[in-house]
């Protein structure tokens, strides 16, 4: 298969350990500089298979690269094609993005850079030689593949349902006749970046997912004791960002200061009684975010009678997307429905 230009460049960058791409780390697609000769890919750059081992999945299964990586999202724009997403689009900070681990779609959370292509352009592409180029190069890069199979109606039920898999979701839709491969790239500095290449759609477009694995970075304060009671004295409700485990009901470890306030604040006045409401953006099946919300504030209740609050002080209800707060077109929106809130019983 003819070598196209744009897998040359990122070559020629990987092995000068240039920086090619115009995009820094925060912006969207570039165009990799000319090589001022053809380079081959080595006929050892197709990536091995690494199975899922029993159990759970270890990135340490995967070799830590060698090469010098080029910037992160590292590909520059297909020769020929033309990005279909957005420039201000293509970089999302925090979010999460499901590969397919060997046969189970595995949820990972991170910086994301996304990218979509119709395959029926002037230039077309084939399926097989859209995926082979990106093949290529993640091995030059030192990925390994790490998907044994595809989406079907078994893998898709047992991952919960494609409104599921959707909410989190990226590249072509993970539908049986649609083709995903996953790859991982671990750097020396314990970085992780996982890729999705992946075809569907009619007519074909091909979609470019790269994860940079990372916590994020906590841009919400929390809100103090006597900062809850100033918006329930005024309002009669205060709205709280606390922290769930992904399409869980499960409260995460940096939930706790958030719950040591509710618990301040009911101790500072016996008389309040509070209602938690959970509610969720529009994303995914509108019953299965009402179920969700329910459970979500159950837990929140659960957690402050833990901590010795009297059951008959609370009650909890759940409203998934009916009630929004703002609008759920932009990712702050959504941000911003996602959300419990406090709610003052009348006596």
């Amino acid at each position: 298969m003819m070598r196209r230009p744009w897998i040359v460049a990122g070559l020629v960058l990987l092995m000068a350990g240039a920086s090619a791409c115009s995009r820094g780390d925060n912006a969207g697609s570039g165009s990799a500089a000319p090589a001022a000769a053809p380079a081959p890919v080595p006929a050892s750059a197709t990536p091995s298979e690494t199975p899922a081992p029993p159990g759970e999945f270890s990135s340490e299964s995967v070799p830590v690269t060698t090469a010098t990586l080029p910037p992160f999202p590292f590909f520059a724009t297909p020769d020929g094609l033309v990005s279909l997403v957005r420039e201000k689009d293509r970089i999302v900070n925090f979010d999460a993005q499901y590969f397919m681990v060997g046969s189970k779609p595995t949820l990972v959370e991170g910086r994301i850079f996304r990218d979509r292509f119709s395959l029926t352009q002037e230039r077309p592409y084939s399926e097989l030689e859209f995926h082979r180029n990106y093949e290529n190069l993640i091995a030059a890069l030192g990925g390994r593949k790490i998907s044994t199979a595809q989406y079907t109606v078994d893998v898709i039920n047992a991952a919960g349902g494609r409104p599921v898999l959707d909410k989190h979701n990226y590249g072509a839709a993970p539908a049986p006749a649609y083709r995903h491969d996953s790859y991982l790239v671990r750097t020396p500095d314990g970085k992780e970046y996982w890729i999705e290449i992946s075809t569907g759609s009619f007519p074909l477009h091909g979609y470019v997912v790269v994860l940079e694995k990372q916590g994020m970075a906590q841009s919400v304060g929390l809100l103090s004791a006597s900062d809850m009671k100033k918006a329930i004295d005024a309002d009669g409700r205060v709205a709280l960002q606390i922290n769930f485990d992904v399409d869980k009901a499960t409260l995460r470890a940096d939930a706790q200061p958030v719950l040591e306030e509710i618990h301040k604040l009911l101790v500072a006045d016996p008389a309040l009684k509070l209602s938690i409401e959970g509610h969720t953006d529009t994303t995914g099946d509108a019953q299965r975010n009402r179920d969700l919300s329910t459970a979500r504030a159950r837990s929140v209740l659960g957690a402050l009678v833990g901590l010795g609050v009297a059951p008959d002080r609370l009650q909890s209800r759940g409203f998934g997307p009916d009630r929004p707060v703002a609008d759920n077109a932009s990712d702050a929106g959504r941000a911003k429905n996602r959300r419990v809130e406090l709610v003052k019983i009348a006596s």
